[in-house]
């Protein structure tokens, strides 16, 4: 039977611990000395747990039932409200600590050190799919079972090489927050081998002639970046590595020779 205001005030103490329920797994617990403490009852992973919710009637009954259905909302994303809670006393004690903000120093470091603006764009890219979960973690507090939940969901939309350099970004923040005293270990060096290794399907030359025709049409037509025209006519033409030919200098093309 729901509990109200009348029979909190009234119930009275007695030798044990009385506990008092409202439903939904919220109890109002009477302690032989008292204190009227509210709690809320709740199975995870199979094992029965307690959630205090405060004390009544500093916490009134609506907010303690405001706080009970705040648990069962963790709850039902599969959330522990008692470690959820742990986690949140942690970042507290250690503010500036948590992943998002250690990733983004990271990240202006970077920036600081001149990185190529699409490798900084990349790396953003990337921490975007781990900040969801981790990103209000502090950094000791994150472990590797965690990191491989974030890494196969990327997983799991089959992009399997982008779940890899997942893995090796955050292990780069990590490496980075224990040279600033942040963290202690990198889990994500626990990992290797976890995921599915993307498959790699080598693409043969074409020797072909009229194949070799129709490809150099291809490119002639090509109507979008200019630079990318230029490169993909270059690459034709010079067989160069890419990374070789997007680093390429003006020094290193003579126009009077040709070469």
């Amino acid at each position: 039977m729901a509990l109200n205001d009348m029979k909190c005030r009234m119930a009275q103490a007695g030798p044990k611990l009385q506990k008092l329920s409202d439903g939904g797994g919220l109890q109002l617990w009477i302690k032989p000395n008292g204190a009227r403490l509210w709690r809320f009852a709740y199975r995870f992973a199979g094992k029965q747990k307690s959630l205090a919710l405060g004390q009544y009637p500093i916490v009134s009954l609506a907010d303690a039932r405001q706080r009970r259905d705040d648990a069962k909302r963790l709850l039902s994303a599969g959330i522990d409200p008692s470690e959820e809670r742990r986690q949140e006393k942690v970042a507290r004690a250690f503010p500036g600590e948590s992943f998002r903000e250690v990733a983004a120093e990271y990240v202006k470091k970077l920036k600081k050190e001149g990185r190529a603006e699409a490798t900084i764009t990349k790396i953003e890219w990337l921490l975007s799919f781990a900040n969801p979960k981790l990103g209000d973690r502090p950094m000791r507090s994150i472990t590797a079972p965690e990191i491989l939940v974030v890494l196969r969901e990327v997983e799991k939309r089959g992009r399997h090489e982008s779940a890899r350099r997942l893995r090796s970004t955050i292990g780069t923040v990590f490496r980075y927050a224990i040279a600033t005293l942040r963290a202690d270990t990198d889990p994500t060096g626990a990992l290797q081998g976890a995921l599915i290794s993307p498959t790699v399907t080598p693409r043969a030359a074409i020797t072909d002639p009229k194949a070799l025709g129709a490809l150099l049409r291809a490119i002639d037509a090509f109507d979008h970046q200019p630079t990318t025209h230029a490169a993909l006519k270059l690459m034709a033409l010079l067989f160069p590595r890419p990374g070789e030919l997007r680093a390429a200098e003006w020094t290193e093309f003579d126009f009077d020779k040709n070469v």
